[in-house]
């Protein structure tokens, strides 16, 4: 999960994508990168950290151009230390391209030795994205020759590109001297919205981005999102063509950007994730009132701040009294992205503090948006405890964790995922809780999908189901054995 945004504008770009990264900012902490372009000109600056500490007014002043494109970071392959991991990536030949990827390439090891053999190209790092950047450049060397770009070749290309690389992709890419590029994996796995506005001056400006708040906070109007499988391309001028690059694209989003990951303010794929997180808790509290002890609870509290929609209507529909007992501290980074399990350990006491009085000798019961290591919500419950909690209930919103995620989310190891290999009894015995309720699969993906056309999501981490059909024993065991977490 990473958050990526591309703007072409009537006007400097710099400052537009700074500003627009830092509404994305909850999707990435490690590093973040801009680059612009200046005629055929390509501007690039990337760095460690998050959008604010990254960019100084002499980084900006650098940043020249009015087309461009931004990243915030957060590792799923390759080491969030590593500086020469952060994205933008460029490769000069053809006209010079610069992208920046949102997802994961599941069939990197292969991609790695056709660059090597039959493309003759060099990586120079561990990631998916530098990959993706040769093979996009490959591809489309080899139809241009000695011709000129036109939107036809490059979708051509696009297309040649889906057919090497496999798992989930949302791509944004310039290419010197002619405009924006962005296209979308066939399934859809990752979010990719459109947005338009009309300038000073009349002429359109567009932008895409990972979340339709990136949009709206920018002063954009959202027109759709990218299609499965669909590439768009942006002239300097604002003129925009698109074209369906691949023959079976279907829509299958990922289930955990509704759970977690996105902004509660953001629409995907016509979906509004707050009124998605509503539903639920209203499914998560008829499944608590089955397996809960009539009187068991006083208080419904939420774990701030993804999980507060779902608790408000679990408190709604149990008739029980809603209180906020956990406060958070805003300076410290979400703890699910934050690199390493000791890293994230210690943030946890730094990110929350239980307010005494409203725990000691109360029966609460707590909603998180999900549990997934357990290290967070084990550190909650031990804190409950510390303030004279009577009992706690602990409640997830999701189901439980079972299954490596491979499409861009951190969870690359069954060893670390705390309901893998046991019962729900047994997690809530390593939790440390009295109770412990999740949501079921089903009651999740009906609480995303009601009302909407989507035709399923993307559920692997739950169900073990993996929806591109190339994800086999063999390669998690790889994913295991190679990738941090």
């Amino acid at each position: 999960m990473c958050g990526i945004v591309g703007i072409v504008s009537d006007s400097s770009v710099n400052q537009q994508v700074y500003d627009a990264l830092a509404l994305l900012q909850h999707r990435g902490q490690d590093s973040t990168g801009i680059a612009t372009a200046e005629g055929r000109s390509i501007h690039l600056k990337k760095a460690k950290g998050q959008v604010r500490e990254a960019f100084r007014t002499r980084d900006m002043r650098s940043l020249l151009g009015d087309y461009g494109l931004g990243h915030v970071r957060y590792a799923t392959r390759g080491e969030a230390a590593n500086e020469l991991e952060a994205q933008p990536f460029y490769v000069n030949a053809p006209y010079g391209i610069v992208l920046v990827h949102n997802g994961n390439l599941t069939n990197s090891r292969e991609l790695e030795r056709e660059l090597a053999t039959v493309d003759h190209r060099h990586v120079n790092t561990g990631s998916d994205t530098e990959m993706l950047v040769n093979v996009l450049g490959s591809e489309l060397q080899s139809l241009v020759g000695g011709g000129e770009l036109d939107a036809d070749r490059l979708f051509t290309a696009v297309r040649r590109t889906h057919e090497r690389i496999q798992g989930s992709y949302g791509v944004i890419a310039l290419i010197a001297g002619h405009g924006l590029l962005a296209f979308r994996d066939p399934f859809g796995i990752r979010p990719l919205v459109l947005g338009r506005r009309t300038s000073e001056r009349g002429r359109t400006e567009w932008m895409v981005a990972s979340e339709s708040v990136a949009l709206t906070g920018s002063g954009f109007q959202v027109e759709r999102d990218v299609a499965p499988g669909e590439a768009i391309f942006i002239t300097p001028d604002g003129e925009l063509a698109s074209a369906m690059t691949h023959d079976s694209p279907v829509l299958l989003p990922c289930a955990f950007e509704y759970v977690y990951l996105a902004r509660p303010d953001s629409v995907m794929n016509g979906v509004n994730v707050y009124e998605s997180r509503l539903r639920m808790g209203e499914r998560l509290a008829d499944t608590i009132a089955e397996y809960t002890p009539s009187g068991a609870i006083d208080v419904v509290m939420p774990i701030p701040d993804s999980s507060r929609p779902a608790a408000m209507e679990v408190a709604r529909r149990l008739g029980i009294e809603y209180r906020e007992g956990f406060y958070k501290n805003r300076y410290v980074g979400r703890t699910f992205i934050m690199p390493g399990q000791q890293e994230r350990k210690k943030s946890v006491k730094q990110k929350l503090n239980a307010l005494e009085s409203e725990f000691r000798g109360k029966n609460v019961l707590v909603v998180d948006d999900s549990i997934v290591r357990g290290t967070t919500s084990r550190e909650i419950v031990e804190m409950m405890r510390s303030v004279g909690t009577n009992t706690v209930t602990f409640t997830s919103a999701a189901p439980p964790v079972r299954y490596p995620h491979v499409y861009g989310i951190n969870m690359p190891s069954r060893s670390e995922l705390i309901a893998s290999g046991r019962s729900i009894p047994q997690v809530n015995e390593a939790l440390g809780s009295d109770f412990l309720v999740y949501q079921e699969v089903d009651d999740l993906q009906r609480a995303i999908l009601d009302g909407s056309s989507i035709e399923g999501l993307e559920m692997s981490c739950f169900t073990g189901d993996y929806v591109t059909g190339s994800v086999t024993d063999e390669y998690l065991r790889w994913v295991e054995q190679t990738q941090l977490s």
